[in-house]
């Protein structure tokens, strides 16, 4: 690693002057709503979670209103948006803020580290961005950058990198204005240290740079070892009865965790529906006399460490099984899409193939 760029900070808040964000969070004078906007921007881009920001801060505008609301409503809001744990947490944490810290967020890094879904990262750019507190926010933006000026090739996946990443941010930083420091680091990683290849011609630090001067920009930050993607697939059953549809909250610790679903089989590996319709599972939950409305082509989603492959199946049963009843909540049709689902089973109920199969009325049965 070089030494510290000298005049780092200085050249670093020039560069901000000209060129930082407008942020509905920043600049304002409201811990909580910092908190909402530093949860909704873990594992989501700036411009993707911008409205979610505004529907969540409109539907729940004090801690004490959200610590209030069911799971259900808080779910509801933050539907689509993915990483579902992240809702759970902020609710968890404005339960916590109301009953342990009187409805204020804690003024410590410390206290805010304690608070669920607050790792080292999102504490540091509560405690720096809402209390104006010299701790460092170094997310994988900041990464990048300290890395490429300060030529640092150990992988910021490690314990020993994270540390040293932490003491070098902490060296360079403007103590006196760590909540603008932060952000102009942030943003400069985010537009113009970006991935891949920069536009080096522009850069301030043009001729500071230990990655511009030996060429290595795309070797920097150093890559840890790849994680293996799991497959998975997954059959979900639409079922038609009496005007009515069965649905389950999902609660074990996985993906879509507080979300709703249609009953669920998953297989191995890949199977196509005749083999599956003879399969135990379908037996116990469909019985023997049904019929099979439609069956959707198979639906591909990549989570960050998953490959889903996802069919859609609308069945309409001669009469509901033990299993069906004892173990999914039944809802009327027309109602089922005000219930929080993943934006996958969301997408496919606005679809066409549910239009003219699942919400048709030509029910045998009835």
């Amino acid at each position: 690693m070089s030494s510290p760029a000298p005049g780092f900070s200085r050249i670093l808040l020039e560069w901000f002057a000209t060129h930082a964000r407008t942020l509905p969070w920043r600049n304002i004078d409201n811990p909580y709503h910092v908190l909402v906007s530093e949860i909704i921007l873990q594992q989501t881009r700036v411009a993707q979670g911008m409205d979610y920001y505004h529907a969540f801060i409109e539907r729940f505008p004090t801690v004490e209103s959200l610590a209030e609301a069911p799971l259900d409503a808080v779910m509801k809001v933050w539907q689509g948006l993915g990483y579902y744990t992240r809702a759970r947490n902020l609710h968890a944490a404005a339960k916590k803020i109301v009953s342990q810290h009187g409805g204020q967020l804690p003024a410590s890094y410390d206290e805010l580290l304690k608070l669920p879904g607050l790792g080292p990262y999102s504490a540091g750019a509560v405690a720096s961005f809402a209390f104006h507190l010299p701790h460092p926010a170094i997310d994988g933006n900041v990464y990048r950058v300290l890395s490429r000026v300060f030529g640092v090739f150990d992988s910021p996946e490690t314990s020993a990198a994270k540390k040293a990443f932490h003491n070098l941010c902490m060296e360079v930083m403007d103590t006196s204005q760590p909540h603008t420091f932060n952000q102009a680091l942030l943003d400069f990683g985010a537009t113009q240290c970006v991935p891949g290849m920069p536009n080096c011609g522009p850069c301030p630090f043009r001729g500071l740079c230990y990655a511009e001067a030996n060429g290595v920009q795309t070797a920097l930050p150093a890559k840890g070892r790849a994680m293996k993607m799991r497959q998975r697939f997954l059959h979900f059953f639409m079922i038609q009865h009496h005007g009515k549809t069965f649905i389950e909250l999902r609660q074990q610790k996985d993906i879509w965790h507080s979300l709703y679903q249609f009953p669920l089989v998953e297989t191995a590996a890949r199977m196509e529906p005749e083999p599956l319709f003879a399969s135990e599972a379908v037996r116990e939950l469909l019985g023997h006399e049904y019929t099979l409305m439609h069956a959707s082509e198979e639906k591909r989603q990549l989570l960050s460490h998953q490959e889903l492959f996802v069919r859609f199946y609308i069945v309409r049963p001669k009469m509901l099984t033990f299993h069906l009843i004892e173990n999914y909540q039944a809802v009327p049709i027309e109602q089922v899409d005000s219930y929080q689902m993943p934006v996958m089973m969301g997408n496919y109920l606005a679809a066409e193939d549910a239009a003219e199969y699942f919400y048709s009325p030509n029910d045998p049965h009835q």
